[in-house]
């Protein structure tokens, strides 16, 4: 597209995942997030727990002073720990829940308009079960937020039998899910990941078109799914052009046409898409950041 890609999206990142060492709270944060807050290539960066308050204090005036929208990641609090939002152990559940409430505490400290995480691991033989679990989690933590403010409360469609085997989920779960949630709470929605789609073994048409109306906030992210021997194999983000990797320029402007298609992207929305890219091995960080960005000028102008 000629116009400005800004003019119908605000582009961000997950900034722990770009910069991993900041994964479980800790590490060099503020370096981290001072250098997205600094390139205006970025409307919008994805932060996670943050366990100094100073530098939550610190960080949050960053991101402000900056004019970053903030978006905050649970998703960590759970992938680092075990925890499980939908185990069927109540002392577990709670235990999970517990800690996505103080993400959302976090989130508003942060000043972020969403708060994301994803469902747990199941049995299949009780997936009803995980699934009922899931919703009283969520409409808990639907209920917190919004007692609170205007956060948006997000669930992340993750794979369901790749890598993090998440209960949702295959696009036909996310609807139903959503459609329960939404039901009883407007602060709900979904988020989609260009690389959990290829790990859904779904098209984007079929990952999407099922839970358009449901779909709040996008990731552009690649994987390598063809066979375990394969270097970065799994749900780990590498840049773009990593090899046998399934998602390239071509793949990002068909999932920004569907996308665009459905009204998601548009100048009356304007809605967080970022990239999820983790630098593999001993690769530099701000050179993988370049990467995505290279990719998704790329991938505009071919739009």
């Amino acid at each position: 597209m000629i116009e400005s890609m800004k003019k119908y999206m605000q582009v961000g990142i997950v900034n722990f995942m770009a910069y991993p060492a900041t994964i479980k709270g800790e590490g060099p944060i503020l370096e981290a997030a001072k250098k997205i807050a600094a390139d205006d290539y970025f409307d919008a960066i994805e932060l996670t727990w943050i366990k100094d308050k100073d530098i939550r204090r610190q960080v949050a005036q960053v991101v402000k002073t900056a004019g970053l929208t903030v978006g905050y990641g649970c998703q960590p609090r759970h992938l680092t720990t075990g925890l499980n939002i939908n185990s069927l152990d109540e002392k577990v559940r709670i235990e999970a829940l517990a800690s996505l409430k103080e993400g959302v505490d976090e989130a508003y400290e942060l000043g972020a308009v969403g708060c994301a995480f994803l469902s747990g691991k199941y049995e299949e033989a009780k997936k009803e079960e995980a699934f009922a679990a899931l919703v009283k989690s969520t409409k808990e933590l639907c209920a917190y937020a919004k007692a609170k403010g205007n956060l948006k409360i997000i669930l992340e469609v993750f794979d369901y039998d790749f890598d993090k085997k998440s209960l949702i989920g295959p696009a036909a779960l996310a609807k139903r899910f959503a459609q329960e949630i939404r039901a009883e709470y407007d602060n709900f929605g979904l988020m989609v990941d260009l690389s959990h789609i290829a790990q859904l073994h779904e098209t984007v048409e079929e990952a999407i078109l099922p839970i358009k109306d449901y779909i709040v906030h996008a990731h552009i992210a690649n994987c390598v799914v063809e066979n375990p021997s394969m270097e970065g194999y799994g749900d780990l983000h590498p840049r773009f052009g990593f090899p046998n990797g399934v998602i390239g320029v071509d793949e990002i402007v068909h999932f920004l046409r569907v996308l665009m298609d459905i009204g998601f992207i548009s100048e009356e929305n304007r809605p967080i898409v970022s990239f999820e890219v983790k630098p593999w091995g001993d690769e530099d960080p701000d050179l993988v950041v370049a990467n995505a960005k290279r990719a998704l000028n790329l991938a505009w102008a071919k739009l």
